[in-house]
């Protein structure tokens, strides 16, 4: 009978297990789905490496205040001081594209448009977030 018992307990835990563990999964494949990255490579005009930076900080700071904007990343490579790559993290396709009409991005286009020799930007989607 005690077996028995300990047989039933021991299902009992696995199945709510087995029933919880995809739900968990499911909301974080819910949090991560649908969110758009915007990936940029930026090789900048030495000369303006200094005012590039100026404007970018400022560009990215105000993105990052906007709604739709979860981050916005400057990186910048050590071993070329005039390489650049920024991470932009927006909910949706659409809060990117809002982010381009703004003042602040416009404004940053204008001012840096002669400072970078390259640009190569990609759009992705998110299939999995691992961040703390």
């Amino acid at each position: 009978m005690l077996k028995s018992i300990s047989m039933a307990a021991a299902m009992l835990t696995i199945s709510t297990v087995g029933v919880l563990l995809p739900a968990a999964g499911q909301r974080a494949q819910a949090q991560s789905a649908g969110m758009f990255v915007n990936a940029v490579d930026l090789d900048i005009v030495p000369a303006e490496r200094d005012s590039f930076l100026a404007a970018i900080k400022e560009n990215g700071a105000a993105a990052a205040q906007e709604p739709g904007c979860k981050r916005f990343d400057i990186v910048n490579l050590n071993s070329d001081p005039n390489h650049f790559f920024l991470y932009e993290v927006y909910d949706n396709e659409a809060a990117f594209k809002a982010h381009r009409e703004t003042d602040h991005f416009k404004k940053y286009m204008a001012t840096t448009g002669k400072m970078v020799a390259k640009r190569e930007a990609r759009q992705m989607s998110v299939v999995a977030g691992n961040a703390k």
